[in-house]
């Protein structure tokens, strides 16, 4: 494992191979181990992989109360900036690709391209707020256990047990606190409507044909917002067809890189 001090916490993260850079955000509540399949592919493939655990989540410090999108963008540019690298191009999966549109709104000279996977442009409804904040207060109350147990079979498809034991871990070692912080911020994330039509670098959108979380109708609606941009459905996989797909995932990303 390295660590980085940026920002006032230190962040654990994988840097592997040579070349250009990839840079790769976990969603929540999971870590960086959760784009291991990426790590390894694209850093054989002749590409500098950079996957980073957010704050309050795995290897970096976690930081009770309230992590706004911007503070975990701001986390990412400092560390990338830490180990010298400028420009870049980042990747996101579900809370992670809300990070990521932060990212191209706060620093888009710094973007070489962009993937979307599995989220959700808008910004929260009063009903989610509240659904976050109540969700917030229930891992602080009972710790990650139930929740996790609950939700496993919709972040990935039943048939693919693999990488449900995977994602339970992740969220079973996730802390209670670093991710209820995340769950307040994300309840008032802007709409990134506005943002999605000024990214003029290379962009690939790609959701799970079975994502509850985010169905394919959300990633179509990123795809038609984003100019240019090409949108990948990938079959048999939820919430994280990086995991429960990863052969079809990257090939979507290869075509994504070839064009950057």
């Amino acid at each position: 494992m390295s660590t980085a001090n940026v920002n006032g916490i230190t962040i654990g993260y994988d840097d592997e191979g040579t070349g250009d850079a990839l840079v790769l955000v976990h969603g929540h509540p999971f870590d960086r181990s959760m784009w291991r399949p990426q790590v390894e592919h694209f850093s054989a493939a002749g590409w500098r992989v950079i996957a980073a655990d957010l704050r309050g989540y795995g290897e970096s410090t976690v930081v009770p109360g309230i992590t706004p999108l911007p503070v975990f963008a701001s986390d990412i540019a400092a560390l990338l900036t830490h180990l010298g690298v400028e420009k870049f191009v980042l990747g996101g999966l579900s809370m992670g690709g809300q990070i990521v549109m932060e990212c191209a709104r706060t620093f888009p000279d710094r973007l070489r391209g962009l993937i979307l996977a599995d989220t959700f442009a808008h910004a929260e409804t009063e009903a989610g707020r509240r659904t976050r904040h109540e969700m917030a207060d229930r891992l602080l109350r009972e710790g990650m256990s139930g929740y996790a147990t609950e939700v496993l079979w919709k972040m990935v498809a039943p048939h693919n047990i693999a990488a449900g034991e995977h994602v339970s871990r992740m969220m079973h070692n996730a802390p209670p606190a670093g991710a209820a912080a995340a769950l307040r911020g994300r309840a008032d994330r802007p709409d990134y409507t506005e943002t999605l039509g000024a990214i003029t670098v290379p962009t690939l959108v790609v959701v799970g044909s079975d994502d509850e979380y985010t169905p394919v109708a959300d990633a179509e609606y990123i795809r038609e917002q984003v100019p240019g941009s090409a949108l990948v459905v990938v079959d048999g996989a939820a919430h994280m067809p990086n995991l429960e797909r990863p052969e079809e995932f990257n090939k979507a990303v290869a075509e994504l890189l070839a064009q950057t």
